[in-house]
């Protein structure tokens, strides 16, 4: 199972990337100027943006033992993540990806080098 250290050692690592406090104190990362992934609660779950609403709901049913939603979310290019049912390495994939898709430009750049 991966843990929240694993969340936190991935997503720390990618560039200008830093740790700041979600919603109900839960943890979640960003760069400026906005999040790219968090941890929530209830169902306790990593929270990821993907490219489209389309996409979110292939992966939901693709994989519904990996993936889901709640009322919350609907509408959004957001997937929860059951941190129990994935490996370290699509976390990995994961949490970049969404990081792709909400840093800034530059910071994208950096990282794809």
């Amino acid at each position: 199972m991966i843990s929240i250290e694993d969340v936190r050692s991935i997503a720390g690592s990618l560039p200008g990337a830093y740790e700041n406090e979600s919603y109900g104190g839960r943890p979640a990362w960003r760069t400026k100027p906005r999040m790219f992934t968090w941890v929530r609660d209830e169902p306790e779950a990593l929270v990821v943006w993907v490219e489209s609403e389309a996409e979110k709901l292939a992966m939901i049913d693709a994989e519904p033992d990996k993936f889901s939603t709640t009322p919350h979310y609907d509408g959004h290019p957001i997937v929860l993540v059951d941190l129990g049912a994935v490996d370290r390495q699509e976390v990995r994939e994961l949490i970049e990806d969404s990081f792709r898709l909400r840093a800034p430009k530059t910071l994208v750049l950096e990282l794809n080098a």
